[in-house]
């Protein structure tokens, strides 16, 4: 999959925006599933977490094969490739999390049970440095 040029409007869209779809393949069917999700720029890093205590099918998928399509739909329109990564260290969970529910007014006091229980990538589009 080819990468479409990142434009400064696309540039803007990570920046700025939250609401996106992804595309994953399915850890046991191969199948491509394209869902609606939120991602977090921290500090020019794009993640995608999710509520603690419930399984992610997308998720799941990512941590078999870690290559996505990152669509971006709202002020403009693209399909970016990408590759996500786990993160799992503590320490580093713990400070990703805490600016992304800084930013989320409804989840103040909720970071110890975010670190232990919520799904978390970082996720690098190719060809983006």
């Amino acid at each position: 999959m080819m990468n479409p040029t990142l434009t400064p409007q696309i540039q803007q869209a990570l920046a700025s925006e939250r609401l996106i779809d992804i595309t994953t393949t399915g850890r046991v069917t191969g199948q491509q599933h394209r869902i609606e999700i939120f991602f977090h720029n921290i500090d020019g890093r794009l993640y995608i977490t999710g509520k603690p205590g419930k399984r992610r099918q997308w998720y799941e998928n990512l941590r078999v094969n870690p290559s996505l399509t990152f669509h971006l739909k709202q002020s403009v329109t693209a399909d970016l490739p990408a590759q996500a990564t786990p993160i799992l260290d503590e320490a580093e969970r713990r400070r990703v999390l805490a600016a992304i529910l800084a930013g989320m007014p409804d989840h103040d006091g909720e970071l110890e049970a975010w670190v232990a229980g919520s799904p978390l990538v970082q996720v690098d589009i190719i060809g983006m440095q």
